[in-house]
């Protein structure tokens, strides 16, 4: 080796070739990130290199989960103004900025992950090279936590490759695979594991043209075509993402749109503009909720415990679809029913999902030899994980498990995937009751990341934290929950769509309830999902947390609609009628003019039900149920969780509104004692 130097997270060795391989590794962390201190690290090494003139620089990670993460943000929640944060931002623009200016080629070399910060980082190099893998994605999803890319992507990634694809990446926050990237120009090439350092040093050696986008994708930067690719893009974001709740989208439009011909310019009003939105409520909020989710994934670490066979009883919509959620993430599936024809079912909607999932025939056809239809129950003793998801009746519950329990492994997880019933209940029949614990996957599988891990007062804790050691398995969040009437998310869910159901009773159109709830910020409305998840499942959930939680009476309405074999969504008609998959909305009468209180109703009701959970200890503390309600229902995440929103409300004003809307409409809003002390 010509030259070794050891930094504290940079190691940068120099070989016989004169190629600078620079490693980020940084200390004391399980991933790399841009913090502050690797930044400034990162510029005294380039100086130094600045000087030194190696024949070329070759950046890559010497961390075996992935490049970069992104920026750190931690340091963002310690931002306190806007002058905090562009003097931040503008350092790492500053770092970037040099590196590009190298005079001699510069090369990111990627493997795994290449988030954010990592992204901008590899852009201001003159070549990518990805290691051609699934585990390597590329993106920039800034916009999921209320802000944009800030260390120059807005300004370098849309004369890349063209303001569509990189406005679409940039709005979106998607990441894609090394070689979609490749095909889009965001890489150079993708090359298998064995061939990356080789690639990366041929760039140095070669110094190829770098790559420049076709004629039309150049020619939508103009600042002739940005006004009007603007307003189509405004409108297409909008579909998704209020202005008046997620302003970062429109930001990043805006400041494209006006300051794209001007490189200096928009430099400078990109960190104004990140320094802006990292400042604000919807940023905050968001980085909140990304923390949440950094804690759930967190519980699910720490136990000796790795299935590689899931048996799941019960070919019904949610257990075909965690049997075939399960393959998809690599383990050996078994999944057992009486009704071939359910089978069937279950393989055709597994083979759907993975088309859309790995898209490649011999991947699905890899997933699918992983799921094994089991109509005799063989796959029983061999799993490491049965999961009985059969309907929702503790007598055949009951009668399941005296069937099961002699055959399955000592050592196997028995779980269930009841939605409402407590598990003290359903392990009175087990020889073992220790061993039962809820895993409770919320519909569609595919989408929704929470699983409620549920222990009963009989439920070992080496048996729970395996159950959220398997969920993190199979990529999902667990959320710890105690055992008792309805869990944390249905139990908070179920009074706001009794109320939606009340209103549309007395009158109110099921499209203003829907837009009341929509406007706060709810991804669907109450009534729309209600007909989603189906009003049988609706009534019965509703009928059990009736009488165990003396919640007041289910609305006559829901049990109209259901008699009447008006289930919803999969019957054709419910609240709404169905033409197809899709519900046709009627318009309120002209002149209809709404109560003003529909709003407060519907989301007092889910506050006052969370408030009680948490003095009831159903989750350990506010943090939790608030990422529960997020990844279970969707909360809008703009508002940090529904707990942290009212208490950032105030307490006293949220319990004194409750005892207004008692006053109005009855006990059912009587406030719970624990707006007392919160």
């Amino acid at each position: 080796m010509a030259d070794e130097l050891m930094y504290t997270h940079w190691h940068l060795e120099i070989d016989a070739k004169r190629i600078a391989w620079l490693a980020m590794d940084k200390a004391e962390a399980g991933a790399n990130v841009l913090s502050k201190a690797v930044l400034q690290e990162l510029q005294t090494v380039i100086d130094a290199l600045a000087v030194a003139r190696p024949r070329g620089l070759v950046i890559y990670s010497a961390k075996a989960n992935g490049f970069i993460a992104g920026a750190d943000v931690k340091e963002f929640t310690a931002l306190n103004n806007f002058e905090e944060a562009t003097e931040l931002v503008g350092r790492g623009q500053a770092v970037l900025n040099r590196l590009e200016a190298l005079p001699f080629p510069t090369v990111a070399m990627i493997h795994g992950f290449c988030l954010g910060g990592g992204m901008e980082l590899a852009l201001a190099c003159r070549y990518r090279v990805a290691e051609d893998d699934p585990r390597t994605r590329l993106g920039l999803p800034e916009v999921k936590l209320g802000i944009h890319p800030g260390f120059g992507g807005t300004v370098r990634l849309p004369p890349l490759i063209g303001a569509p694809l990189a406005m679409d990446l940039m709005l979106s926050g998607r990441t894609v695979e090394a070689r979609q990237a490749q095909k889009m120009g965001l890489v150079d090439y993708a090359v298998p594991a064995r061939q990356l350092r080789r690639a990366a040093e041929s760039m140095v050696l070669e110094q190829p043209q770098p790559h420049q986008p076709k004629f039309f994708q150049r020619i939508t930067n103009h600042g002739a075509l940005r006004p009007l690719l603007a307003s189509m893009l405004r409108k297409k974001v909008a579909d998704k993402a209020p202005p008046q709740h997620y302003p970062a989208p429109y930001a990043m439009i805006d400041l494209w749109s006006e300051y794209a011909g001007n490189r200096k310019r928009m430099m400078q009003e990109e960190a104004r503009s990140v320094a802006r939105l990292v400042t604000g409520d919807t940023a905050r909020n968001l980085v909140r909720v990304f923390f949440l989710q950094e804690r759930l994934k967190s519980l699910g670490r720490g136990a000796d415990f790795n299935a590689k066979h899931v048996h799941v009883i019960g070919a019904g919509v949610m257990g075909g679809d965690i049997a075939a959620w399960c393959a998809l993430r690599g383990l050996r599936v078994t999944v057992q029913d009486r009704n071939p024809e359910a089978l069937g079912r279950v393989m055709k909607r597994a083979q759907a999902l993975y088309k859309k999932k790995l898209k490649l025939p011999r991947l699905v056809q890899a997933a699918m030899d992983r799921l094994q239809p089991d109509r005799a129950g063989a796959g029983l003793r061999r799993a490491d994980v049965v999961i009985e998801a059969i309907f929702e009746d503790v007598k055949a519950k009951q009668h399941l498990y005296r069937e099961v329990e002699p055959l399955i492994r000592a050592d196997a997880l028995l779980a269930t995937n009841t939605s409402s019933i407590p598990l003290e209940t359903l392990s009175e029949v087990l020889q073992r009751p220790e061993r039962l614990v809820g895993v409770h996957f919320f519909n569609p599988v595919a989408q929704m990341q929470l699983v409620e891990v549920v222990a009963s007062t009989l439920t070992s804790p080496e048996v729970a934290k395996q159950a959220a050691a398997f969920v993190r398995q199979i990529d999902r969040l667990p959320l710890p929950v105690k055992s008792s009437p309805g869990f944390l998310v249905n139990r908070v869910l179920m009074p706001y769509l009794l109320e939606a159901v009340t209103l549309e009773a007395e009158g109110v159109p099921a499209t203003v309830i829907d837009a009341a709830a929509t406007e706060f910020g709810m991804p669907m409305g109450p009534i729309l999902l209600a007909d989603t998840v189906g009003l049988d499942i609706c009534l019965s959930v509703a009928e059990i947390l009736s009488k165990q939680l003396q919640r007041g009476e289910v609305p006559p309405r829901l049990r109209e609609l259901v008699a009447a074999g008006h289930l919803g969504k999969k019957s054709g008609r419910g609240f709404y009628t169905y033409q197809g998959d899709r519900p046709v909305f009627v318009k309120p009468p002209k002149g209809y003019q709404p109560s003003a209180d529909i709003t407060d109703r519907l989301m007092f009701r889910y506050f006052n039900e969370a408030m009680a959970c948490l003095r009831e200890g159903v989750v350990e503390d506010a943090g939790l149920l608030d990422a529960g309600m997020i990844f279970g229902t969707g909360f809008a995440p703009f508002r940090g969780g529904p707990l942290h929103f009212a208490r950032h409300t105030g307490a006293l004003a949220v319990r004194r509104r409750l005892e207004e809307l008692t006053q109005e409409h009855g006990q059912i809003f009587q406030p719970d004692e624990g707006w007392q002390s919160a």
